[in-house]
């Protein structure tokens, strides 16, 4: 019996020691040479990507290509909602976006909330919410020499994306702006024109989504612009 009691401690020894080694040999691999593998190839071959697609202007960090920022006045005293600084280009609306601080080049971006409003396309308080909205851009963006119609507003312009984060807009949407901006900032509006133009990106693979126009990287573009102006 003694022997059998010593054979049975010893096997048992034996299979404690063979599953700390199997412990430490996967948590090695699996808590230290894969991350650190994943996270160099990442490094190496998608740096922007990895790090979050980064924005920078002037040297500092601004935002990100994937999430939409809001560009408002500072809100006074017994607001509820900020009203738009219309001298830069407006984003789609949405209550999720944090709220663009600095003109365009955010130091401390704050993310409120993501997530669509959830109602229904019959639904009173949408329908309200888009006439508002669509009556507001109408009056928002006609200038003495450019008159903006309802039939002229693109519905992303009054509705916002299913994650209520979306960075970009249409070139529509951003051409309908660009008289508005130009008098805002006292710049020629072709120039303006112009700036949407080489700030609006293609379907991808030639076939894939719409074309589109990053706000946060064109109003950076538009900063600049200003700047040279003076």
């Amino acid at each position: 019996m003694l022997i059998a009691m010593n054979n049975s401690v010893a096997s048992t020894a034996r299979l404690l020691g063979a599953g700390l080694r199997a412990l430490l040999v996967l948590t090695v691999i699996c808590g230290v040479i894969y991350p650190l593998a994943v996270t160099g190839i990442a490094q190496g071959l998608f740096n922007d990507k990895a790090n979050g697609s980064e924005i920078k202007s002037e040297g500092k960090v601004v935002g990100s290509e994937l999430i939409g920022q809001r560009y408002d006045l500072p809100l006074k005293k017994g607001q509820e909602t900020a009203a738009p600084d219309l001298k830069w280009f407006q984003p789609r609306p949405s209550n999720g976006l944090g709220s663009n601080r600095d003109a365009g080049v955010n130091t401390q971006y704050n993310l409120i909330l993501s997530g669509a409003t959830n109602l229904s396309g019959d639904n009173k308080d949408l329908i309200a919410n888009v006439k508002a909205a669509k009556a507001a851009v109408v009056k928002d963006n006609s200038t003495a020499g450019f008159k903006v119609k309802p039939s002229d507003v693109p519905a992303e312009a009054v509705t916002s994306s299913g994650s209520g984060l979306d960075p970009h807009i249409s070139p529509a949407y951003a051409e309908l702006q660009a008289h508005r901006v130009a008098e805002k900032n006292g710049l020629d509006v072709n120039k303006v024109e112009k700036l949407v133009d080489e700030h609006t990106d293609g379907r991808i693979l030639g076939f894939v989504g719409e074309p589109r126009v990053n706000v946060l990287q064109l109003n950076i573009a538009l900063k600049e612009l200003v700047a040279d102006k003076s």
